[in-house]
């Protein structure tokens, strides 16, 4: 593989797979096509630019004539496609983008693909697809869909238009689910990176109804290396499931973050549940291990006080992100090169 082309890798997944592609494979030419939503951060991977390797192109995968000739001038042997609306809360405010990207942005992504005929393409999905668990069990690669919320839906019909086009055009596409990441460059709307940055500036933290609810933890690197490893020796059409073995409840981990930071259970915060909020996550990643040769490598206990301390001596870049200013970085890097 001499060219990689990765959508969505101004994200927290996407530019940590960015940067363990570019340290297991120095020579490999990126290419990464991202619009900077606003949880897209060029900052992420600021230290990139003087790479000759890695060419950033701004824009959204689902302009027809833009990922066309994108396609077209790089000429990609593999895509990854990471690009997608992804948190839960703002999908139930708003679903729209989520339909828009997720699904539509997908169809005009595989199209394009299959039209080049590129040779290798990775979905990256999630374990939300599959709904929510009981007390016992795990999702496995079987498991049928049955997705309860916007965002998970939206997730699902791509995995389904992904499907389709290996079914029915033989399309060389892979997918991939994974449980809940942590680690750092994850913007602080999620939990790990929401509660870590409040607790620093003695802000109280919010957790939904009991904090009952229950995720299968892993840390972003595992996560992306499961990725490579798909890429690179998965079967096309296969579905590999990706988890840390590491079941939390959610008040659970709030108090070991708590406890990391030195701050009393008084920081809590109980709030009305999210409407629809699953109750328990739990992957099967058996397949993987036996097919790909992956497993997790990050204890959670030491991948979480890694994340702890990146946050702590990364305030600026959660300055920058909670007040906006990291929008700009765009324009300030980029903007001569514009007016060209």
């Amino acid at each position: 593989m001499k060219t990689l082309l990765v959508t969505g890798g101004c994200g927290f997944i996407g530019s940590n797979f960015i940067r363990l592609e570019r340290k297991l494979d120095p020579g490999l030419r990126i290419i990464n096509v991202d619009k900077l939503t606003y949880a897209g951060n060029l900052e992420n991977l600021s230290d990139f630019e003087d790479d000759e390797q890695y060419i950033f192109a701004k824009g959204d995968i689902g302009d027809a004539e833009f990922i066309a000739n994108l396609i077209a001038e790089h000429s990609p042997d593999a895509v990854v496609h990471f690009a997608a609306e992804s948190h839960v809360d703002r999908s139930i405010l708003d679903s729209g983008p989520f339909v828009q990207t997720n699904i539509v942005g997908t169809q005009v992504l595989l199209d394009a693909c299959r039209k080049a005929e590129i040779p290798r393409y990775l979905q990256v999905s999630t374990d939300e697809v599959y709904g929510s668990l009981g007390a016992e069990g795990l999702f496995t690669e079987e498991t049928p869909l049955a997705p309860n919320s916007p965002y998970s839906s939206s997730k699902a019909a791509a995995d389904l238009l992904v499907r389709s086009y290996f079914h029915t055009f033989g399309f060389p596409a892979i997918i991939t689910r994974c449980s809940n990441n942590y680690g750092p460059y994850q913007f602080p709307e999620k939990l790990i990176p929401l509660f870590v940055s409040n607790l620093l500036n003695d802000k109280k933290i919010p957790v939904y109804g009991k904090g009952e609810n229950v995720r299968d933890w892993i840390h972003v690197l595992d996560h992306c290396r499961g990725i490579d490893a798909a890429l690179r020796k998965g079967t096309p059409g296969e579905v590999y499931n990706f988890g840390g073995n590491c079941e939390l409840q959610n008040i659970e981990l709030t108090k070991l973050l708590l406890k990391a930071l030195d701050k009393p259970e008084s920081m809590i915060e109980y709030v009305t549940d999210r409407p629809g909020h699953d109750l328990r996550y739990a992957i099967d990643c058996r397949k993987a291990e036996q097919t790909l040769g992956w497993q997790p490598e990050v204890n959670f206990e030491a991948g979480l006080a890694e994340t702890i301390q990146w946050y702590q001596e990364n305030s600026g870049w959660v300055e920058r992100v909670r007040s906006g200013e990291y929008r700009d970085y765009y324009q300030k890097q980029y903007g001569d090169r514009l007016s060209e």
